[in-house]
């Protein structure tokens, strides 16, 4: 596997990033020191990176923006 120092990869970062999502990972190097492996993302890592992947996770209450809205008001108020 190619390993490239910390300045090249600042460099060239973008036609790195396509290498290795073509097939084609890589290591960056800190003087010499292999630092991190950069790999193309599986289809599941790029599923779960997705904005609302825990739909139906969590449930909400109707009452939610309303909630404990009294005992604020009295915590606020002082009364």
């Amino acid at each position: 596997m190619r390993s490239v120092n910390m300045h090249d990869a600042k460099t060239n970062l973008s036609r790195l990033v396509e290498e290795a999502a073509a097939g084609e990972p890589f290591i960056i190097a800190k003087a010499g020191r292999p630092m991190v492996k950069v790999v193309p993302l599986t289809e599941e890592d790029a599923t779960l990176s997705r904005v609302g992947f825990m739909i139906g996770s969590i449930d909400v209450p109707d009452d939610f923006d309303t909630m404990g809205a009294e005992e604020i008001r009295r915590l606020f108020e002082g009364s």
